[in-house]
Protein backbone atom coordinates (compact mmCIF):
# COMPACT_ATOMS: atom_id res chain seq x y z
CA UNK A 1 0.00 0.00 0.00
CA UNK A 2 1.12 3.46 -0.98
CA UNK A 3 2.10 5.71 2.06
CA UNK A 4 0.03 8.53 2.12
CA UNK A 5 1.45 12.38 1.49
CA UNK A 6 2.04 13.84 4.74
CA UNK A 7 0.06 16.43 4.30
CA UNK A 8 -2.96 14.03 4.13
CA UNK A 9 -2.46 12.35 7.31
CA UNK A 10 -2.07 15.53 8.66
CA UNK A 11 -5.70 16.68 7.38
CA UNK A 12 -7.25 13.18 8.85
CA UNK A 13 -5.44 13.91 12.49
CA UNK A 14 -7.08 17.33 12.11
CA UNK A 15 -10.21 15.98 11.17
CA UNK A 16 -10.04 13.91 13.71
CA UNK A 17 -9.58 16.12 16.81
CA UNK A 18 -12.15 18.64 15.46
CA UNK A 19 -14.96 15.89 15.51
CA UNK A 20 -14.04 14.85 19.07
CA UNK A 21 -13.86 18.43 19.60
CA UNK A 22 -16.99 19.55 18.84
CA UNK A 23 -18.78 16.30 20.25
CA UNK A 24 -17.11 17.39 23.36
CA UNK A 25 -18.34 20.75 23.03
CA UNK A 26 -22.01 19.16 22.88
CA UNK A 27 -21.44 17.17 25.89
CA UNK A 28 -20.26 19.91 28.45
CA UNK A 29 -23.76 21.19 27.93
CA UNK A 30 -25.82 18.44 29.21
CA UNK A 31 -25.27 18.66 33.27
CA UNK A 32 -27.31 21.88 32.86
CA UNK A 33 -30.17 19.87 31.27
CA UNK A 34 -30.12 17.74 34.51
CA UNK A 35 -33.41 19.62 35.40
CA UNK A 36 -37.02 18.92 36.81
CA UNK A 37 -37.75 17.71 33.30
CA UNK A 38 -35.19 14.68 33.87
CA UNK A 39 -36.62 14.34 37.67
CA UNK A 40 -40.00 13.78 36.03
CA UNK A 41 -39.25 11.10 33.98
CA UNK A 42 -36.92 9.56 36.51
CA UNK A 43 -40.19 9.12 38.59
CA UNK A 44 -42.72 8.35 35.28
CA UNK A 45 -40.32 5.11 35.40
CA UNK A 46 -39.37 4.32 38.73
CA UNK A 47 -43.88 4.61 38.51
CA UNK A 48 -44.27 2.46 35.95
CA UNK A 49 -46.10 -1.33 36.00
CA UNK A 50 -44.86 -2.34 33.23
CA UNK A 51 -41.82 -1.75 30.82
CA UNK A 52 -40.07 1.03 29.80
CA UNK A 53 -40.58 0.87 25.69
CA UNK A 54 -37.90 2.74 23.29
CA UNK A 55 -38.79 4.08 20.15
CA UNK A 56 -36.20 5.82 17.54
CA UNK A 57 -35.95 6.15 13.94
CA UNK A 58 -32.63 5.82 11.94
CA UNK A 59 -29.40 7.08 13.82
CA UNK A 60 -31.75 7.98 16.99
CA UNK A 61 -33.26 4.09 16.80
CA UNK A 62 -29.46 3.01 16.88
CA UNK A 63 -29.09 4.66 19.71
CA UNK A 64 -32.66 3.97 21.08
CA UNK A 65 -32.10 0.35 21.16
CA UNK A 66 -28.53 0.69 22.73
CA UNK A 67 -30.52 2.87 25.64
CA UNK A 68 -32.93 0.20 25.73
CA UNK A 69 -30.40 -2.39 26.67
CA UNK A 70 -28.77 -0.67 29.54
CA UNK A 71 -31.93 0.24 31.29
CA UNK A 72 -32.75 -3.28 31.13
CA UNK A 73 -29.25 -4.70 32.13
CA UNK A 74 -29.37 -2.03 35.21
CA UNK A 75 -32.49 -3.12 36.51
CA UNK A 76 -35.47 -1.25 34.76
CA UNK A 77 -37.46 -3.75 32.13
CA UNK A 78 -36.98 -1.72 28.85
CA UNK A 79 -37.62 -2.90 24.90
CA UNK A 80 -36.61 -1.42 21.53
CA UNK A 81 -39.76 -0.99 19.43
CA UNK A 82 -39.21 0.01 15.28
CA UNK A 83 -42.01 2.57 14.55
CA UNK A 84 -42.32 1.38 11.15
CA UNK A 85 -42.80 -1.83 12.81
CA UNK A 86 -44.72 -0.44 15.15
CA UNK A 87 -46.90 1.15 12.39
CA UNK A 88 -47.81 -2.07 11.25
CA UNK A 89 -48.66 -3.93 14.53
CA UNK A 90 -45.94 -4.47 16.33
CA UNK A 91 -47.52 -1.11 18.18
CA UNK A 92 -49.82 -4.18 20.24
CA UNK A 93 -46.32 -4.53 22.46
CA UNK A 94 -47.38 -1.21 24.29
CA UNK A 95 -49.36 -1.44 27.07
CA UNK A 96 -51.32 0.92 29.13
CA UNK A 97 -48.66 0.21 32.22
CA UNK A 98 -46.07 0.83 29.66
CA UNK A 99 -43.64 3.81 29.41
CA UNK A 100 -42.80 5.34 26.41
CA UNK A 101 -39.11 6.95 25.54
CA UNK A 102 -38.81 8.37 21.76
CA UNK A 103 -35.98 9.63 20.31
CA UNK A 104 -36.10 12.49 17.68
CA UNK A 105 -33.43 14.93 17.28
CA UNK A 106 -35.73 16.87 14.97
CA UNK A 107 -38.86 16.00 17.14
CA UNK A 108 -40.78 15.52 13.57
CA UNK A 109 -39.81 12.04 12.51
CA UNK A 110 -42.74 11.40 10.28
CA UNK A 111 -42.97 7.59 11.81
CA UNK A 112 -42.87 8.60 15.16
CA UNK A 113 -45.10 11.53 14.71
CA UNK A 114 -47.69 8.66 13.15
CA UNK A 115 -47.50 7.12 16.36
CA UNK A 116 -48.56 10.03 18.85
CA UNK A 117 -52.32 9.45 18.76
CA UNK A 118 -51.98 5.70 19.06
CA UNK A 119 -50.03 6.62 22.27
CA UNK A 120 -52.28 9.48 23.85
CA UNK A 121 -54.95 6.92 23.48
CA UNK A 122 -53.52 4.58 25.23
CA UNK A 123 -52.94 7.19 28.44
CA UNK A 124 -48.86 6.06 28.23
CA UNK A 125 -46.97 8.10 29.69
CA UNK A 126 -44.14 9.88 26.84
CA UNK A 127 -40.88 11.07 27.45
CA UNK A 128 -39.38 12.54 24.78
CA UNK A 129 -35.61 13.11 23.98
CA UNK A 130 -35.45 15.88 21.44
CA UNK A 131 -33.10 18.58 19.72
CA UNK A 132 -36.12 21.01 19.09
CA UNK A 133 -38.80 21.75 22.84
CA UNK A 134 -41.05 22.79 20.10
CA UNK A 135 -41.27 19.99 17.84
CA UNK A 136 -44.48 17.96 17.44
CA UNK A 137 -43.28 15.66 19.72
CA UNK A 138 -41.75 17.45 22.39
CA UNK A 139 -45.60 19.20 22.21
CA UNK A 140 -47.14 15.73 22.94
CA UNK A 141 -44.94 14.61 25.16
CA UNK A 142 -45.27 14.61 29.38
CA UNK A 143 -41.82 15.13 29.55
CA UNK A 144 -39.15 16.96 27.15
CA UNK A 145 -35.19 16.37 28.18
CA UNK A 146 -33.73 18.80 25.92
CA UNK A 147 -30.55 17.06 24.25
CA UNK A 148 -30.50 19.78 21.44
CA UNK A 149 -26.49 20.42 19.99
CA UNK A 150 -25.45 23.61 18.51
CA UNK A 151 -23.65 21.70 15.33
CA UNK A 152 -23.30 18.29 14.45
CA UNK A 153 -19.55 17.37 13.84
CA UNK A 154 -20.10 16.61 10.17
CA UNK A 155 -18.80 19.44 8.02
CA UNK A 156 -22.05 19.56 6.48
CA UNK A 157 -23.78 19.72 9.76
CA UNK A 158 -26.44 16.80 8.47
CA UNK A 159 -25.08 13.56 9.39
CA UNK A 160 -26.27 12.83 13.03
CA UNK A 161 -22.88 12.62 15.10
CA UNK A 162 -23.40 15.01 18.25
CA UNK A 163 -26.89 15.15 18.64
CA UNK A 164 -26.90 11.43 18.74
CA UNK A 165 -23.50 11.13 21.29
CA UNK A 166 -25.97 13.66 23.23
CA UNK A 167 -29.15 11.72 23.31
CA UNK A 168 -27.13 8.34 24.11
CA UNK A 169 -25.47 9.99 27.28
CA UNK A 170 -28.66 11.21 28.38
CA UNK A 171 -29.58 7.62 28.20
CA UNK A 172 -26.98 6.44 30.46
CA UNK A 173 -27.69 9.56 32.73
CA UNK A 174 -31.51 7.92 33.12
CA UNK A 175 -30.29 4.69 33.28
CA UNK A 176 -27.92 5.56 36.21
CA UNK A 177 -29.95 7.51 38.40
CA UNK A 178 -32.88 4.55 38.22
CA UNK A 179 -29.96 2.44 38.92
CA UNK A 180 -29.23 5.04 42.03
CA UNK A 181 -32.94 5.30 42.94
CA UNK A 182 -33.88 1.77 42.80
CA UNK A 183 -30.36 0.55 45.10
CA UNK A 184 -29.87 -1.64 42.45
CA UNK A 185 -26.67 -4.31 43.59
CA UNK A 186 -23.93 -5.69 42.31
CA UNK A 187 -25.86 -9.44 43.03
CA UNK A 188 -28.73 -7.39 41.50
CA UNK A 189 -26.21 -6.83 38.30
CA UNK A 190 -24.79 -10.16 38.25
CA UNK A 191 -28.07 -12.27 37.87
CA UNK A 192 -28.99 -9.74 34.70
CA UNK A 193 -25.40 -11.13 33.54
CA UNK A 194 -25.20 -14.57 34.06
CA UNK A 195 -23.14 -15.68 31.28
CA UNK A 196 -20.35 -12.38 32.27
CA UNK A 197 -17.69 -12.19 34.44
CA UNK A 198 -18.91 -10.83 36.80
CA UNK A 199 -22.13 -12.84 37.27
CA UNK A 200 -20.00 -16.15 37.39
CA UNK A 201 -17.94 -14.55 40.40
CA UNK A 202 -21.13 -13.62 42.01
CA UNK A 203 -23.59 -16.37 41.39
CA UNK A 204 -21.49 -19.41 41.03
CA UNK A 205 -21.29 -21.74 43.83
CA UNK A 206 -18.88 -24.69 45.08
CA UNK A 207 -21.11 -26.98 45.17
CA UNK A 208 -21.90 -26.16 41.05
CA UNK A 209 -18.58 -27.24 40.37
CA UNK A 210 -17.34 -29.18 42.46
CA UNK A 211 -16.26 -33.05 42.31
CA UNK A 212 -18.64 -35.23 43.86
CA UNK A 213 -19.78 -39.23 45.03
CA UNK A 214 -17.77 -41.27 43.20
CA UNK A 215 -15.72 -38.67 41.62
CA UNK A 216 -13.87 -37.86 44.71
CA UNK A 217 -10.83 -38.84 45.94
CA UNK A 218 -10.35 -40.10 49.29
CA UNK A 219 -9.05 -42.93 50.99
CA UNK A 220 -8.94 -44.21 54.65
CA UNK A 221 -5.93 -43.46 57.30
CA UNK A 222 -4.67 -46.51 56.99
CA UNK A 223 -4.21 -47.01 53.16
CA UNK A 224 -0.78 -47.47 51.95
CA UNK A 225 0.92 -44.78 50.34
CA UNK A 226 1.06 -46.83 46.54
CA UNK A 227 -2.43 -47.40 46.84
CA UNK A 228 -3.04 -43.44 48.33
CA UNK A 229 -1.02 -42.78 44.78
CA UNK A 230 -3.34 -44.80 42.60
CA UNK A 231 -6.55 -43.09 43.97
CA UNK A 232 -4.96 -39.65 43.22
CA UNK A 233 -3.94 -40.53 39.40
CA UNK A 234 -7.49 -42.33 39.00
CA UNK A 235 -9.45 -39.44 40.49
CA UNK A 236 -7.38 -36.98 38.95
CA UNK A 237 -7.62 -33.52 41.07
CA UNK A 238 -3.83 -33.66 42.36
CA UNK A 239 -4.80 -34.86 45.82
CA UNK A 240 -6.65 -36.90 47.85
CA UNK A 241 -9.21 -36.40 51.31
CA UNK A 242 -8.01 -39.02 54.27
CA UNK A 243 -11.21 -39.81 55.92
CA UNK A 244 -12.21 -41.95 58.96
CA UNK A 245 -15.05 -44.56 58.72
CA UNK A 246 -17.68 -41.89 59.23
CA UNK A 247 -16.32 -40.16 55.76
CA UNK A 248 -14.94 -37.12 58.10
CA UNK A 249 -12.43 -35.44 56.86
CA UNK A 250 -8.85 -35.92 58.65
CA UNK A 251 -6.14 -34.67 56.54
CA UNK A 252 -5.53 -34.02 52.60
CA UNK A 253 -2.19 -35.70 50.56
CA UNK A 254 -1.46 -33.47 47.97
CA UNK A 255 0.97 -34.14 45.25
CA UNK A 256 3.22 -31.31 47.09
CA UNK A 257 3.32 -33.94 49.83
CA UNK A 258 4.05 -36.70 47.25
CA UNK A 259 7.50 -34.86 46.29
CA UNK A 260 8.30 -34.36 49.43
CA UNK A 261 7.58 -38.33 51.14
CA UNK A 262 9.90 -39.15 47.70
CA UNK A 263 12.54 -36.79 48.24
CA UNK A 264 12.55 -38.16 52.38
CA UNK A 265 13.06 -41.98 50.72
CA UNK A 266 9.78 -43.26 52.54
CA UNK A 267 9.00 -46.56 51.19
CA UNK A 268 5.90 -46.36 49.71
CA UNK A 269 4.92 -49.69 49.76
CA UNK A 270 4.90 -50.31 53.24
CA UNK A 271 4.24 -46.81 54.81
CA UNK A 272 0.73 -45.85 55.73
CA UNK A 273 -1.06 -42.11 54.89
CA UNK A 274 -1.57 -41.38 58.08
CA UNK A 275 2.00 -41.11 58.25
CA UNK A 276 2.83 -38.50 55.38
CA UNK A 277 -0.87 -36.35 55.48
CA UNK A 278 -1.51 -32.75 56.17
CA UNK A 279 -3.18 -33.14 59.06
CA UNK A 280 -6.40 -31.59 58.98
CA UNK A 281 -5.82 -29.32 55.47
CA UNK A 282 -7.94 -26.35 54.50
CA UNK A 283 -11.35 -26.65 53.16
CA UNK A 284 -14.82 -25.28 52.14
CA UNK A 285 -18.83 -25.06 52.53
CA UNK A 286 -20.75 -26.17 49.18
CA UNK A 287 -22.72 -22.76 49.49
CA UNK A 288 -19.16 -20.69 49.41
CA UNK A 289 -19.16 -18.44 46.08
CA UNK A 290 -16.40 -20.35 43.66
CA UNK A 291 -14.36 -16.86 44.10
CA UNK A 292 -14.14 -17.81 47.46
CA UNK A 293 -12.64 -21.27 46.63
CA UNK A 294 -10.16 -19.01 44.50
CA UNK A 295 -9.25 -16.97 46.96
CA UNK A 296 -8.11 -19.68 50.04
CA UNK A 297 -6.75 -21.38 47.26
CA UNK A 298 -4.30 -18.32 46.78
CA UNK A 299 -4.11 -17.33 50.34
CA UNK A 300 -2.88 -20.27 51.06
CA UNK A 301 -0.88 -20.78 48.00
CA UNK A 302 -2.64 -24.22 47.04
CA UNK A 303 -4.26 -26.02 44.33
CA UNK A 304 -7.21 -28.23 45.62
CA UNK A 305 -9.91 -27.59 48.31
CA UNK A 306 -11.95 -30.35 50.18
CA UNK A 307 -15.59 -29.32 50.29
CA UNK A 308 -17.56 -30.32 53.80
CA UNK A 309 -20.92 -30.16 55.51
CA UNK A 310 -21.70 -30.15 59.03
CA UNK A 311 -19.05 -31.82 61.45
CA UNK A 312 -16.35 -32.30 58.48
CA UNK A 313 -18.27 -34.50 56.34
CA UNK A 314 -16.49 -34.79 53.36
CA UNK A 315 -18.86 -34.29 50.04
CA UNK A 316 -16.69 -32.86 47.23
CA UNK A 317 -13.75 -31.74 46.10
CA UNK A 318 -12.06 -29.40 43.63
CA UNK A 319 -8.76 -27.68 42.43
CA UNK A 320 -7.88 -24.84 40.60
CA UNK A 321 -8.50 -26.54 36.69
CA UNK A 322 -11.74 -26.62 37.81
CA UNK A 323 -12.00 -22.91 38.84
CA UNK A 324 -10.31 -22.41 35.54
CA UNK A 325 -12.53 -24.04 33.68
CA UNK A 326 -15.38 -22.67 35.35
CA UNK A 327 -13.90 -19.29 34.10
CA UNK A 328 -14.11 -18.19 37.74
CA UNK A 329 -9.93 -17.31 37.33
Amino acid sequence: MNKMPRKDREALIRYGKSVIETELSAVSKLPDRIDEAFVDACHHILDCQGRVVVIGMGKSGHIGSKIAATLASTGTPAFFVHPSEASHGDLGMITPKDVVIALSNSGETDEITALLPVIEHLQVPLIALTGNPRSSLARAAGVNIDVSVSQEACPLDLAPTASTTAALIMGDALAIALLEARGFSIEDFALSHPGGTLGRRLLLRVKDIMHSGEDIPCVYRDTLLSDTLVEMTRKGLGTTAIIDVDNRVLGIFTDGDVRRALDAGVDVHGTRVAEVMTAGGHTIGPDALAVEALSMMETHKINALLVVEQDNILIGALNMHDLLQARVV
